[in-house]
This record gives structure tokens, C-alpha cells and sequence, in this order.
């Protein structure tokens, strides 16, 4: 394991991606790679009364072919603020603690951002405040294809990998 780590932008990103921020001293967030769909950018995934329940920010077209993540735009179609917000008190509103984080919690969907970084980055950086962890996090400056002095996870947190086979290091506990 070496000292540095570089991960993707991420949206409520799962457990795995935390357990990156905690294991190392410092961590990269890319941010100038090609915004690609279907992935933990613009969507996560929380535990509902019916099962999985998969959430999605929606995001402006751009007129480039590849955009950078750095500048995707986050769209207002669908009043998606209003739904996660919804959904979020409907699968946690009885949990322990829910209360107690809410209304800060509740700001980031009250708050329009105009740009998908800066939304993660922030809610990232809550969300390890509330748990006690304090990572370094620091965002990329140029997109480096290959990586040798950091371990890279940039494309291996994905949600239709296993990460038993990306992430030999990530054993959940039940």
C-alpha cells in the first residue's frame, strides 16, 4: 500500500470509497477525467424499505463529446432535489441519529450547486466530519493517465464491478 490513493468523484459514495479515505494519510479526487454515466459520480445507492434504492443526479448535456468532469453541470429536471431529499427521509426518518443530522444534511438539498464536483466534494467532506475522519483531500490539477506514485481506484469503485474481484483489500462486515 503506498501513501496515496486517487478516487473518482463521487455522490454518497458506498463504504468502500470511505474506507479508502480513512486507510490513507492522503487522497487525490480526480477531476479532470471524462465524465462517463452509469457510475458513482452522479448516483448512489441507499437502503430503502424496499430493497436497494438507486439515486440520480441528473446532469446537463455538454456540447463537448467528452466533458471534463470538473465541468459537469448539475440540472434541475425533475425537481431531483425534492425527490432524493424524499427519499432519504423515507428510508431513515426512524433511524438512530436521524434527527440530529437532518437539517444539516437537509441544506445540500436546499442548496442549488452549480457544478457535480463541487457538490460531491463537499458532501464528501461532511459526511466525514459526522463520522470522525478528517482525510486530506485534495483535488487533481491534471489528469494523469497512470499512476505511480498512488494506488488507483479511480475506475475500480464502480457500481457494475464486484469489488471482490477490483478490491481484493475491502471486506464489508454484515
Amino acid at each position: 500500500m503506498k501513501n496515496e490513493v486517487i478516487l473518482g468523484s463521487a455522490y454518497l459514495a458506498p463504504v468502500e470509497y470511505y474506507t479508502k479515505l480513512f486507510a490513507y494519510p492522503s487522497v487525490r479526487v480526480e477531476r479532470y477525467d471524462h465524465y462517463m454515466k452509469q457510475t458513482y459520480r452522479n448516483r448512489c445507492v441507499i437502503a430503502s424499505a424496499d430493497g436497494p434504492l438507486v439515486l440520480t443526479i441528473p446532469t446537463e448535456k455538454s456540447d463537448d463529446l467528452k466533458c471534463v468532469m470538473k465541468d459537469v453541470r448539475i440540472s434541475d429536471h425533475g425537481n431531483w432535489r425534492h425527490v432524493h431529499w424524499n427519499a432519504f427521509v423515507a428510508a431513515y426518518k426512524h433511524s438512530p441519529f436521524f434527527d440530529y443530522y437532518a437539517d444539516e444534511f437537509h441544506r445540500f438539498f436546499e442548496q442549488k450547486y452549480e457544478f457535480l464536483f463541487e457538490f460531491n466534494l463537499e458532501l464528501c467532506e461532511w459526511v466525514c466530519r459526522q463520522i470522525d475522519m478528517e482525510p486530506r483531500l485534495i483535488p487533481t490539477e491534471e489528469y494523469m493517465p497512470e499512476v505511480e506514485c498512488a494506488d488507483d481506484f479511480r475506475e475500480l469503485i464502480h457500481p457494475k464491478r464486484d469489488y471482490r474481484e477490483a478490491d481484493k483489500a475491502f471486506f464489508p462486515k454484515p
